[in-house]
């Protein structure tokens, strides 16, 4: 029997919807933190350390963690330093794990193969790294996501609609019956998951395009990048994105971790991300999402 075929549920205990709404709301802020860490961007006075992505990542967690719920590490950059980003990227998940637990924390991998071979990548990531979401490609189709989903308890984040410029090539695909690609996804993926373990990735540059998914998935989590240094809109992704619930993670990435590069890089970390946190807790205030 092929791996993707194997019904058993993994059970390893996350955040489930309601948890992670109840944290938006206690926090008055939806801001994930992309940790982008580029060996080239950070502070250079950090390369004399003996892990210098470990020591910014830990500096740019303890400035932001107050303002944020979730923190997205990018395993790109990692993995193109070998096995020490590798350790970098462990070393970063168990500190976050042990000093603060109830952050959400997403592997931005972008991950989707055969059946067994995402199986593996499900284990790397659930289970040896204890992330709570994985970002998945879904152009593979069901087989390929399913082994994702087997982790009770654990999201996948399906690659939607995304932000680059790219995404016009294939996702605004329109059928015969005038439904594109992006749409197509969506509403077949509600076939393998539900709004407790999928999220979907929608670009805040595609804002507009937020009302016309919403009408598919009313009650699903959005995980939204663009907003700060590619110019997407908070305004515009609050109007268009948020459900009752809240229903959405903003990433930021580049404007909050790269604020400085000089000694005070954390401090303005910090600055950036309140600045952020302070505009979505006036959104969710209006949203009438606090109490």
């Amino acid at each position: 029997m092929r791996l993707y075929q194997i019904k058993l549920q993994i059970k390893i205990e996350s955040m489930n919807n309601q948890q992670l709404c109840e944290n938006i709301q206690k926090k008055g802020s939806f801001l994930c933190v992309g940790l982008d860490t580029d060996i080239n961007k950070i502070p250079k006075f950090l390369l004399d350390t003996t892990d210098p992505m470990f020591a910014f990542n830990k500096e740019i967690i303890d400035a932001t963690a107050e303002y944020t719920v979730a923190y997205k590490p990018n395993l790109a950059f990692y993995e193109s330093e070998g096995l020490e980003g590798w350790r970098s990227l462990e070393k970063t998940v168990h500190y976050i794990r042990e000093n603060y637990p109830d952050i959400f924390l997403i592997a931005d991998a972008k991950r989707g193969d055969i059946g067994n071979t995402s199986s593996m990548y499900a284990r790397a990531f659930f289970e040896k790294m204890k992330f709570d979401a994985v970002t998945v490609a879904p152009y593979m189709g069901e087989d390929s996501v399913k082994p994702f989903l087997a982790y009770e308890g654990k999201w996948v984040v399906l690659l939607a609609l995304t932000s680059n410029k790219g995404a016009f090539d294939f996702q605004y695909i329109t059928d015969n019956n005038g439904e594109r690609l992006f749409e197509k996804i969506i509403r077949t993926s509600q076939n393998w998951g539900n709004a407790e373990n999928m999220m979907y990735v929608v670009g805040a540059t595609k804002a507009e395009e937020l009302a016309d998914i919403r009408k598919i998935i009313p009650g699903h989590f959005l995980l939204v990048p663009g907003v700060g240094a590619q110019g997407g809109s908070l305004q515009e992704v609050v109007k268009y994105g948020m459900n009752a619930q809240g229903g959405l993670l903003v990433n930021s990435s580049r404007a909050i971790i790269y604020a400085s590069s000089g000694q005070d890089f954390a401090t303005k970390a910090a600055e950036s991300a309140k600045e952020t946190k302070d505009e979505m807790f006036e959104q969710l205030k209006i949203k009438g999402l606090l109490s």
